[in-house]
């Protein structure tokens, strides 16, 4: 009897294991087993994941940022799973996996904060734009900030500080915040 609870229960934990969503990792790369890639003119790495999960042949995926003004965002389809490698170039994911941008109620992932800027300059390539939030925090002007990664605007990135605080859009172009 008590062989036949553990083994429902050790069967009803992999079921919960198998049913909760896989998601992509933003700031990691797949190398290698591509057998095809194409631009993603909008930027956006949700487009990449939607492809994968369209094409049988693919297992997992990598979706690369511009790096510079003149490039556009590149998505890599892969006939094997290749580990994972952190580079802040990149979103990968595994098929069945969508893109999920990390949580952090200070950091709004792929959103603009579009105007009321009254400064930019650039600033150095980061996946959570903590350099824009930290200049920001350290001005009492500043009421919200939108880091532009590489690429979208220019060859580096960008940091836009605010004095108002402006409606939220979704841009995959883009990590913003508010400062209260």
């Amino acid at each position: 009897m008590r062989f036949q609870v553990s083994l429902w229960g050790a069967l009803w934990l992999a079921c919960m294991a198998l049913a909760s969503p896989a998601s992509a990792q933003s700031g990691f790369d797949r190398q290698g087993d591509d057998y095809t890639n194409f631009p993603v003119r909008s930027g956006d790495p949700a487009l990449c994941a939607a492809r994968c999960e369209r094409d049988a042949r693919c297992r997992a995926w990598s979706f690369s940022y511009p790096r510079t003004e003149n490039a556009v965002a590149v998505c890599w389809l892969k006939n094997k799973v290749p580990p994972r490698t952190e580079d802040k170039c990149c979103v990968s994911g595994v098929r069945g996996a969508g893109v999920v941008e990390p949580r952090n109620v200070q950091v709004e992932y792929s959103i603009d904060r579009f105007g009321a800027d009254y400064r930019f300059f650039d600033v150095a390539s980061d996946p959570a734009g903590a350099a824009c939030k930290a200049a920001c925090e350290g001005e009492n002007k500043c009421r919200a900030w939108t880091y532009l990664r590489p690429g979208y605007v220019g060859p580096s990135a960008r940091c836009y500080l605010k004095d108002k605080i402006t409606r939220p859009r979704h841009r995959p172009c883009c990590i913003s915040g508010v400062v209260r």
